[in-house]
């Protein structure tokens, strides 16, 4: 088989001391391939490592061609557009310094053969569902959704050999996710995707586990490596339940040598008290049957030994991967208390409207945002329309409870500090053992909990933040929660799921999973449309 990537023996870890993987050895074939592991297993480390973003303490990494890279937290700056995003503004400049007459040879440099930058660069947009984002539009502009795309389509316009991408869904709404299904379908070249989204891993070719420091490939897409999974765990706990029986079996057979040995000793000191065979022959059966006795129990405890390292062996086969367990305050808001109320600038069509046509339903579009009691809401819409805007000015305006917020790009916590500290900027009554409490519960144990945020992965660093959220005084009464399964693992996503459903006060969710959302139980299913504003769905 042709490998594309060669990872060989490679090491790395943070300044602070924190290692992240050590002597791995990877290869991974030509078609696509997802990369899937447990939140902090080093996914998207390994990812920077493949694409020069980091260099690695030892070891050596084997990529042909040209590598394109997007990364899970696309780099943001308020003044940059598109165009600069797009990585072609230079190029367009050159062009448009030759359109208006101007010849300089640095023009023509720069340009180069992409004559038609500007017509593949817009070709790609509007494939990628961009056809209403300017290439001069300013970043800071775009919706998470929306810049992720024109990440993607910055990568694409590349032409690479290799293709890496890093939770490409987070943030997408459901058309720009069915966009980037199409684009991953129809990739001819080497792609490598770290994603916890099953339908993405389900158009795959391959899915190469990272788990324990090693990485394991399995033919096939999420479905067939959960069969093969599932096969290899039901053998696991079969192999465990042979071993026990064999060291049951051991155990029995030892204590009945013991008995039987035993038994022999008290017949010959019998005999020889009821002068049935001399002292010296009496004393000559005694030493043998001792030394017979040391042989039995020697032969009998090896064997109880084997049967244990079997079962050990047994035991590490099978999959035992810790869970975040998530307990939300105890918070309960009675049913008629107001908990936010907000005036909302509905944005209507211009132009006169005569009402819905025939089989059209009626949109409510709402003035003020009212939410009263444990209600639970589900805030759905498109890129670009207003969710992420609309969860902030409620965290900053609108509630009339104490309200924690989990934004998108998760930037609450102090990177320079440890997970430790920043929960206790949060919660500063709360005593150190009482921190590391909480944070066990998020799998930050020991000095995993000192830990410096900046070198955390993406779901470490939502169960941190979520973690110093949820430990926040006062505790909340209203969580706004804007994208949570972002960069969560499977099991991770279940535990918040099951956490948020046990949740007596009042929830809004804006989230593009709607299986998720489907798990919370929602009382209320609102849309935020760039033109109309809120509305009931």
């Amino acid at each position: 088989m042709h490998f594309s990537i060669v990872v060989d023996h490679v090491s790395f870890g943070w300044p602070d001391g924190t290692t992240v993987l050590n002597g791995l050895d990877a290869a991974f074939p030509a078609g696509r391939t997802g990369l899937i592991g447990l939140n902090g297993s080093g996914k998207s480390t390994l990812l920077k490592l493949i694409a020069r973003e980091l260099v690695p303490r030892s070891g050596s990494v084997s990529v042909p061609g040209v590598v394109g890279y997007l990364p899970q937290n696309v780099p943001l700056g308020a003044g940059r557009t598109v165009s600069d995003l797009l990585e072609i503004s230079a190029t367009r400049a050159a062009l448009h310094a030759i359109e208006g007459g101007d010849v300089a040879e640095e023009h023509f440099t720069a340009v180069g053969d992409d004559w038609d930058v500007e017509e593949r660069a817009r070709a790609e947009l509007d494939r990628l569902g961009l056809d209403h984002v300017g290439l001069d539009r300013t970043v800071g502009t775009l919706s998470g959704g929306e810049t992720i795309m024109v990440a993607l389509a910055a990568q694409l316009l590349k032409r690479p050999d290799v293709l890496l991408l890093d939770e490409p869904t987070n943030n997408l709404d459901l058309d720009a996710r069915r966009r980037l299904y199409a684009a991953v379908a129809a990739w001819q070249g080497v792609l490598l995707v770290v994603s916890h989204d099953r339908a993405l891993l389900e158009l795959l070719d391959q899915i190469a586990e990272l788990r324990e420091g090693s990485v394991r490939m399995y033919g096939g897409n999420l479905t067939s490596y959960e069969e093969q999974v599932a096969a290899e765990q039901e053998a696991a706990e079969r192999g465990v339940r042979t071993a026990e029986g064999e060291i049951r079996r051991q155990q029995r057979e030892l204590i009945e040598a013991r008995i039987r040995i035993d038994r022999g000793l008290r017949t010959g000191r019998k005999a020889f008290e009821n002068k049935k065979v001399p002292k010296i022959v009496a004393n000559g059966l005694k030493r043998k049957a001792q030394v017979s006795a040391g042989k039995q129990r020697g032969l009998h405890q090896e064997k109880l030994e084997e049967a244990r390292d079997r079962l050990t062996e047994a035991e590490l086969a099978v999959r035992d991967d810790a869970e975040i367990r998530i307990e939300l305050p105890g918070t309960e808001v009675p049913a008629g208390r107001t908990v936010l109320s907000l005036s909302l600038e509905p944005r209507l069509p211009d132009g006169p409207s005569d009402g819905p046509s025939d089989g059209e339903a009626q949109v409510a579009v709402l003035e003020t945002l009212v939410v009263r009691g444990p209600e639970r809401i589900a805030l759905l819409g498109p890129n670009g329309s207003g969710k992420t805007t609309l969860l902030k000015r409620i965290a900053e305006h609108g509630a009339h409870v104490p309200v924690r917020y989990l934004p998108q790009r998760l930037d609450l916590l102090d990177d320079a500090l440890s997970v430790v500290d920043n929960v206790r900027a949060m919660a500063p009554s709360a005593s150190v053992n009482d921190v590391r409490a909480r944070l066990a519960r998020f799998l930050f144990r020991g000095e995993r909990a000192n830990q410096a945020v900046g070198t955390l992965s993406g779901g470490e660093r939502f169960r941190a933040t979520l973690a110093a959220l949820l430990s926040a005084e006062p505790p909340p009464q209203l969580l706004l929660l804007d994208e949570p399964t972002n960069n969560l693992d499977m099991a991770s996503v279940r535990e918040l799921a099951q956490a948020l459903a046990a949740y007596r006060g009042a929830l809004v969710v804006a989230s593009h999973d709607l299986p998720f959302l489907e798990t919370l139980g929602m009382t209320r299913w609102l849309r935020q449309d760039r033109e109309e504003g809120l509305s009931e769905s």
